[in-house]
C-alpha cells in the first residue's frame, strides 16, 4: 500500500545521505556535516522532480504501485490539475487516465494514489529532515545557515500539504514530531489543515532568505508570500470564509519585492527560463542531472507529435493536446490555421501557442477541430507552450535529445498581477480597481506587442478574470483550482468537450470539487473518512 510504505520505510531510508567527501565517517556524519545536510535539502526539491533513487527512469523508486515515470510528482499534479479541465485532453489508453477529463474518477484510481503517495513521501521527508535539524548536533556558524534550511524544509512542506488541502481536503496528518514507524496517523480536516499552513508560513517567513536573494530554486521569503496568497485567495473554497484582504497583503509584498514581468511571454517557458525575473519559484530540471520520464520531460514529449515542430526533443509521444473550447478564448477558429502556417503564427494574441495543421503533405484531412475521438491525438490543437530551447533558439543549457532543462514555473508574476486584480474585485482591500486594470493590460500588451488590447475599468469582471487567467496561465497547474473557485468545474453553467464522458459535454457532480481519498490508505487507516460523493 502506498501510505504504509510511506509511513513505516521510506522517512529514514530515504535520507540514509552520504557525504560527498568519502573520507568523512559517515555514522557519526549523516546528520551533522553541512554537505550532508544540504545533499538531504536536496533530495526533498528533487521529489518535486524526479521520482527515484536511480535516475534515467527506472530503477529504484520513491513510491511502489505504479511505474516510476508514471508516478512523479510534477507529472501526477500536473495531470490532476490540467486533465480534468478544458485546457488538456489525452489520447492514452493508459490505465483510467480519460477519466480525468471525463470526471469519472473513482477512489481506487491509481493516479490519484499516485499524487497523494507523492504529497505524503515529501512532508516525510521534509519531516525527517526537519527533525534531525533540530536535534541540536550543528555548531558555529553552520547553525545559522541551517535555521534557513530548516524553514525551506518547512515551506516545502507547507507546500505539499497545501497541495493535500486543494485536492484531497481532509487528510492524515504528520509532522516532525511524529517519529517513523507503524501507527495510523491523525485525521485533520480541511479548515485545520489550512491553520497550520497559514500558521507555519508565518513563522518562518523572517527565517527564510529575503526574495530575490537565494540560490536559485529554493525557497525564498517570495515564494512564502505566493504560498500565503494562494492559501488566502481559496480560503472561501478551504475554510468557508473569504480572506481577500489578507491575499492583498501578501500579492502586495511579492510585487514591491523586485520581481519584473519577462519582456517575452515564450522566454518564461524555454530551457534557459532560470534567468527570468518573473519566476517566483521553479520546480528545477536538468538535461544531464534530472533524467526522468516525468516531469517536463513527459509535458514536452506527450504534447508533441502529429508533425508539430520538436523544440529541442528528439520525437513526441503522441498524448496530450488542448480543445476548441479553449482555443477560442483567445479569439481565433478553425480557418485561422492552415497548413502552410499550422502555428498561426499572426495570432494577434502571442501568448496562444497552438499547433493546428488541417492537411497532410499529400493535401489529405490531418488534424480535426472536433474532438471525436478522444484517443486520436490529431483531433484537438497542439500546444507549443514549453520548449526545450534556449531563449535565443540555441540548444538547452546540458542539453539532452531526451530529457529537458526547462524549469516548470510554479508561482511567477504574471500570475500575482492576475491575482492582484481578482481580489480587489472580489472586495479584497489594500488596492484599487485602476492599478488592477493596470496591471492586466501590463500582462496583455506583453502578449500583443502593442496596447491594442487593453482592457477598461468597466470591462475588468470576475468572468473577464477567469478567461484571463486561462489564457496566460495554461498549462501551469492552476485551472482545476481557478474553476472551482469561479464555481465553474463541476455543476456551473461552462462546460467543454467530453466534460462527463459526453462529447458536447455536461455538467458533473459537484462533489468532484474534490478528489477522493484513495481506497488503499481508507482501507489502511481508521482514522480516515472518505469525501463525501465518493462512498
Amino acid at each position: 500500500m502506498f501510505m504504509t510504505i510511506i509511513f513505516i520505510t521510506s522517512c529514514v531510508n530515504d535520507l540514509d545521505v552520504e557525504p560527498i567527501d568519502p573520507n568523512i565517517d559517515t555514522a557519526n556524519n549523516v546528520f551533522t556535516d553541512p554537505e550532508a545536510f544540504k545533499q538531504a535539502l536536496a533530495k526533498i526539491y528533487a521529489s518535486y522532480a524526479i521520482s527515484g533513487q536511480t535516475g534515467g527512469g527506472g530503477g529504484n523508486p520513491d513510491i511502489a504501485g505504479i511505474d516510476e515515470n508514471f508516478g512523479n510528482y510534477l507529472r501526477q499534479f500536473w495531470g490532476l490539475q490540467e486533465l480534468s479541465t478544458d485546457e488538456a485532453i489525452i489520447a492514452w489508453d493508459d490505465a483510467t487516465i480519460k477519466n480525468f477529463h471525463w470526471h469519472t474518477w473513482a477512489p481506487n484510481d491509481v493516479f490519484i494514489s499516485a499524487m497523494y503517495s507523492r504529497i505524503f513521501y515529501s512532508i516525510a521527508l521534509s519531516n525527517e529532515f526537519i527533525r534531525n535539524a533540530n536535534a541540536g548536533n550543528a555548531s558555529g556558524s553552520f547553525q545559522a545557515e541551517l535555521d534557513i534550511m530548516v524553514a525551506e524544509a518547512r515551506f516545502l512542506r507547507a507546500l505539499s500539504y497545501w497541495h493535500a488541502i486543494d485536492m484531497f481536503g481532509n487528510v492524515p496528518f504528520i509532522t516532525e514530531n511524529d517519529l517513523p514507524g507503524a501507527f495510523f496517523p491523525e485525521r485533520i480536516t480541511r479548515a485545520e489543515l489550512f491553520e497550520y499552513v497559514e500558521s507555519e508560513l508565518l513563522d518562518i517567513e523572517n527565517n527564510l532568505a529575503a526574495a530575490r536573494s537565494h540560490e536559485y530554486a529554493r525557497a525564498d521569503q517570495g515564494a512564502a508570500w505566493m504560498l500565503l496568497a494562494k492559501l488566502y485567495l481559496n480560503a472561501d473554497i478551504y475554510t468557508g470564509q473569504p480572506r481577500y484582504t489578507d491575499a492583498l497583503t501578501y500579492i502586495n509584498r511579492i510585487i514591491n519585492a523586485g520581481y519584473s514581468l519577462e519582456s517575452e511571454y515564450e522566454n518564461i517557458f524555454v530551457a534557459d527560463n532560470h534567468l527570468s525575473n518573473e519566476i517566483i519559484f521553479p520546480i528545477a530540471f536538468d538535461g544531464l542531472n534530472t533524467q526522468q520520464y516525468g516531469g517536463m520531460t513527459f509535458l514536452l514529449h506527450a504534447s508533441n507529435g502529429g508533425g508539430m515542430p520538436l523544440n529541442g526533443i528528439d520525437g513526441g509521444w503522441g498524448g496530450i493536446r488542448t480543445i476548441s473550447d479553449f482555443v477560442t478564448k483567445f479569439d481565433v477558429e478553425e480557418g485561422d490555421f492552415t497548413d502552410v502556417d499550422p502555428e498561426f503564427t499572426s495570432i494577434p494574441d502571442q501568448r496562444g501557442m497552438f499547433f493546428f495543421d488541417p492537411l497532410d503533405d499529400d493535401g489529405e484531412p490531418y488534424w480535426q477541430w472536433i474532438v471525436s475521438n478522444v484517443g486520436t491525438f490529431t483531433h484537438g490543437i497542439g500546444v507549443t507552450k514549453f520548449k526545450n530551447i534556449s531563449s535565443d533558439g540555441g540548444p538547452a543549457p546540458n542539453a539532452h535529445p531526451t530529457f529537458v532543462s526547462t524549469d516548470f514555473p510554479m508561482f511567477r508574476l504574471g500570475d500575482v498581477y492576475l491575482m492582484y486584480a481578482e481580489t480587489v474585485l472580489r472586495g479584497g482591500t489594500g488596492g484599487d480597481l485602476a492599478t488592477a486594470v493596470n496591471y492586466v493590460n501590463a500582462l496583455r500588451k506583453r502578449g500583443f506587442g502593442d496596447n491594442s488590447a487593453d482592457i477598461t475599468e468597466s470591462e475588468l469582471t470576475l468572468d473577464f478574470i477567469l478567461d484571463e487567467r486561462a489564457r496566460e496561465l495554461y498549462w501551469e497547474c492552476h485551472r482545476r483550482t481557478d474553476l472551482i473557485r469561479f464555481g465553474q468545474f463541476t455543476d456551473g453553467t461552462y462546460v467543454w468537450e467530453w466534460k462527463g464522458n459526453v462529447q458536447e459535454g455536461i455538467k458533473t457532480e459537484s462533489f468532484r470539487d474534490l478528489y477522493p481519498i484513495p481506497t488503499n490508505d481508507l482501507n489502511a487507516n481508521p482514522k480516515l473518512e472518505q469525501n463525501d460523493g465518493y462512498n
